[in-house]
Parts: structure tokens; sequence; C-alpha cells
């Protein structure tokens, strides 16, 4: 079974937020997601969305426990032109 509330804590910690910060950036309570982060409450999947918002990752991400790791995460923050040139490179060490 899939643990949405460890997956918030440890994307928002990843990210270096507090759980007041992102709160704020999602727009809800910061009560509403200490007890989501607690698994005392389920949160919609309307307030999901503004949570991976917040986090800069996509539902299909939040969900794929195979982008659970460093790598992954940190190629997430990348923009679309720095992908590419990522990409360039990992095919070049195989040519």
């Amino acid at each position: 079974m899939f643990d949405v509330s460890n997956r918030i804590k440890e994307l928002r910690i990843n990210r270096g937020l507090t759980v007041n910060g992102l709160a704020n950036l999602a727009g809800i309570s910061q009560s509403y997601l200490r007890e989501i982060e607690l698994g005392n409450k389920k949160p919609t999947i309307e307030y999901l969305e503004y949570i991976c918002d917040a986090l800069n990752i996509s539902l299909v991400a939040f969900f794929d426990v195979r982008n659970n790791d460093e790598i992954s995460e940190t190629i997430s923050l990348l923009n679309k032109k720095q992908k590419e040139k990522l990409s360039e490179f990992i095919k070049s060490l195989f040519l």
C-alpha cells in the first residue's frame, strides 16, 4: 500500500521546506498538512494536486516510487533544456 503521508513528508524535507512553508506554497492550512503527514487525514485529489504543485512534482511522479531516489529527484528539478543536455551527455557515454 502506498503511503501518501510519508511521501509528502519525504518530498517536503528533500526540498528543505517546513510544514508551514509547504502549506503556504500549496495554499492550505498548516494544521491540515500536519494531519496529513501524521496519517490522521487523507488528502483529496484536489488537495494532493495543490501539494504536488507546491513541490514542483506531477501527480504521476508523486506516485511513481521509481522516482524516489536522489538522482530522480534532482533530475525533476531541471528545466527542459537541462534535461536534454543531460540526456545527450548520458548517451555519449555509451557511444
